[in-house]
């Protein structure tokens, strides 16, 4: 097991003033309450549950819609149409929250723009004494910049897979203890391979190395936060150097689409059969469904396939994705 402990952490990235932050926060949500009762006719008091506020905060919030000239025959809003796939994507995913990230073009790269949406929602969602488990991925390690620092009480992040035996700027380990110095926690690591050889190999690493106190803590997390890597590409393997590839065509071949920590599954989010998702070190997809808050983030024409198999995989509460991205699972939904 690795532990670390985070002193006093650095600013990760220039912030934009609190004020305007907050305001654009605002905005969004009021927008989020108008297209509900507007749009979608529910009631005020449906509103307040799916948004998490009281009944007296969306009548303020839906006056001032109205006053602001946002509310006619239709919301007048660039977010509205934003807004529109946020909820046909939790309508038809069972998500309890989408958020979608606007691109400058449909060609953009989404990255940077989920990993801003990503390191908001963070700010906002990371709370004393949560005991969080995190992925990996350029996604979520661009986010770090977004995020708040701000010293939390008993706050504990565990590393879910494996991987500190390379140095990458992706590393497993280097986001998990990058996210904890954030927020001054504690960082708990799993110091072994991605992958090892056998599950004979696992288990010995597990029971007899100190490892089983950071796997136990995953069934007992209140969060996690993961990515999904897409197969098509040779990007998850490449930049880990994990696994070679002759084990994505093998992967491939028995219909893989994409992973989650290294747990290669098909489009309906079943486990693929290859032993890769026996040897690989992380903490199992089942435990991982057990967290009340499950987040999601990930986008890209080339991951459409992998996240349509996560929706049944890992079950998200929480999908965090760009506009492009939204409309293609939408559009496969739909026409299947």
């Amino acid at each position: 097991m690795g532990r670390r402990r985070q002193g006093d952490s650095e600013n990760v990235g220039t912030e934009a003033p609190e004020q305007v932050v907050n305001e654009s926060r605002t905005d969004r949500l009021r927008i989020r309450a108008a297209w509900m009762y507007f749009v979608e006719q529910m009631t005020q008091n449906e509103i307040a549950d799916v948004l998490g506020v009281g009944r007296v905060t969306i009548v303020r919030m839906l006056a001032e819609a109205r006053s602001r000239n946002e509310v006619k025959i239709t919301i007048e809003s660039e977010l509205s149409e934003i807004v529109r796939l946020e909820r046909a994507l939790e309508r038809t995913f069972g998500l309890k929250q989408a958020l979608v990230a606007p691109l400058t073009a449909p060609n953009a790269d989404p990255i940077p723009a989920i990993s801003a949406k990503t390191g908001s929602f963070l700010s906002d969602t990371m709370k004393s004494g949560m005991r969080v488990g995190v992925g990996w991925g350029q996604t979520l390690f661009s986010s770090l910049p977004f995020i708040s620092a701000k010293s939390l009480t008993d706050f504990k992040v565990i590393s879910l897979l494996g991987g500190v035996g390379v140095v990458r700027r992706y590393n497993p380990a280097e986001f998990a203890w990058r996210f904890a110095q954030i927020f001054q926690g504690d960082g708990y690591l799993i110091p072994t391979p991605a992958v090892v050889d056998s599950v004979e190999t696992k288990i010995a690493l597990v029971e007899r190395c100190g490892l089983q106190e950071v796997f136990e803590m995953a069934n007992v997390l209140d969060a996690v936060l993961l990515s999904v890597g897409g197969i098509a590409s040779a990007t998850t393997f490449s930049r880990g150097g994990f696994l070679k590839d002759a084990d994505r065509e093998a992967l491939v071949a028995r219909g893989a689409v994409g992973d989650l920590l290294f747990h290669f599954f098909d489009r309906n989010g079943d486990l693929v059969d290859h032993p890769v998702n026996s040897h690989v070190m992380s903490v199992e997809v089942d435990r991982l469904r057990k967290a009340p808050i499950r987040i999601l983030t990930s986008g890209g024409e080339e991951k459409t396939a992998a996240l349509l198999g996560a929706m049944n995989l890992i079950a998200p509460t929480i999908l965090i994705t760009d506009e492009e991205s939204a409309r293609r699972m939408l559009e496969a939904v739909s026409g299947s």
